[in-house]
């Protein structure tokens, strides 16, 4: 009897559990949600707006100021971006409330005048800052304060990129690479899924790519895969180091924020001339015609990865995550036109391969693929994923991110990532 009672008593302690945060996490699911979604029509009308004007591209020094100014206001001037996010839940420190609009406006910024970023930065920021404000208004202790941390993350994630699975997934994997925080599983199932369906309800449909020409899967194929997922550990790595190496450099050729944003601005608009503006903003045009068509300038990846590290080392705001698409699907598709094999799987899994390569986030990875391409290519993808996980070293674009176990053998290395 006693352990009958035992049983009853610790079940009735998780279904409170699971009531609390049922409730909590569908809160922090409309907020950060809610906050996503709204970013995602801002975004989508500069972004409109940018292309149907090509002057905009004369505002980036503007704009650039403006967010060095808006930054300095604020007393953030050496804000960590999505690195803070991440070391809020390793840690004990703070996520204040005012990221939430300055990473939101910053961003809207960098993409009306065509600076070269992703979006999911913004949305990890300012997911992760509303779920803070959540767990400081309800008097969070610092256990459950993390987890609703990852539910605001999921959400925003969610609603950003309309591809719920990976977003329950990315807060709990990406934090410590080898440990996933399981304890933060439900509450960021909720908080997504409640993002997805207020998306839905406003008719914001998921994203799709139409992966065509998928060749039955055989030795010949895999061994392709493995080449493929090499390059895109080789690419993955060089893009983290110049990403990193270009923030500090700038920083020391030109300690004045607002001069190095205004030279850079320049560089980026003289780079606009020569070479177009497929590379400005988040570059989805060139992604689905790799993807969808199997169709690319062979130089895309490379002209994506000068756009991007000039925008983002000059102090430009936003993410990393969506120009490693763009990276991974150019690239992927312009292997898969000189190897023969499949322009449009290659494009596809090579999006998978770099991301994985850059994040260091292999099941995330494999759940973008399934909801963005479909199951189709599933052996593909997990053999790019797979290898380019373990090729891509300890390298990563967060800084904060800690390499809990090895990536080649079962042994507890905690090393910081490079």
């Amino acid at each position: 009897m006693k352990t009958i009672k035992k049983d009853y008593e610790e079940l009735l302690d998780r279904l409170k559990v699971l009531i609390k945060w049922c409730v909590f996490a569908i809160i922090t699911g409309i907020i950060a949600g809610g906050a996503g979604l709204l970013f995602v029509y801002a975004m989508n009308f500069v972004t409109g707006f940018r292309e149907e004007n090509s002057w905009t591209r004369f505002l980036l020094p503007l704009c650039g100021i403006l967010i060095v100014l808006m930054y300095r206001a604020c007393g953030t001037e050496h804000d960590k971006g999505t690195n803070m996010v991440i070391t809020a839940i390793r840690t004990d420190e703070r996520i204040k409330l005012s990221t939430t609009p300055l990473i939101f406006i910053s961003t809207i910024l960098t993409h009306l005048a065509g600076g070269s970023a992703g979006r999911e930065g913004a949305a990890l920021q300012f997911g992760g800052s509303l779920g803070e404000a959540v767990g400081r208004f309800f008097r969070f202790d610092e256990k459950d304060r993390k987890i609703i941390i990852m539910c605001g993350m999921s959400a925003a994630f969610s609603a950003v990129f309309r591809t719920p699975l990976a977003a329950v997934i990315f807060p709990m994997e990406v934090v410590s690479v080898g440990i996933m925080y399981y304890a933060a599983l439900v509450p960021c199932v909720i908080a997504s899924v409640t993002a997805h369906l207020i998306a839905l309800r406003l008719g914001v449909m998921p994203e799709k790519y139409a992966v065509f020409d998928i060749p039955g899967f055989n030795v010949h194929s895999a061994v392709i895969m493995v080449v493929l997922a090499v390059f895109c550990a080789v690419i993955s790595i060089i893009f983290c180091e110049l990403l990193h190496k270009s923030q500090l450099y700038f920083r020391v050729w030109f300690p004045n924020r607002i001069l190095r944003i205004t030279i850079f601005s320049i560089v980026l608009i003289a780079l606009m001339y020569i070479f177009g503006t497929d590379y400005n903003g988040l570059g989805t045009d060139v992604i689905e015609r790799s993807v969808n068509m199997g169709e690319v300038y062979y130089p895309a990846f490379l002209l994506k990865i000068l756009f991007t590290v000039i925008t983002l080392g000059a102090g430009f705001k936003g993410g990393e995550i969506v120009p490693s698409f763009f990276i991974g699907a150019t690239f992927g598709c312009m292997a898969g036109n000189l190897l023969g094999f499949s322009p449009s799987l290659c494009a596809a899994a090579g999006m998978a391969g770099v991301f994985c390569g850059v994040t260091n986030s292999p099941m995330t990875s494999l759940f973008i693929s399934f909801e963005l391409f479909g199951m189709d290519g599933i052996m593909y993808y997990l053999i790019v994923v797979a290898v380019t996980y373990m090729l891509s070293g300890y390298y990563s674009l967060y800084k904060s991110q800690k390499i809990v176990y090895s990536k080649t053998e079962p042994t507890y290395v905690n090393q910081d990532t490079e």
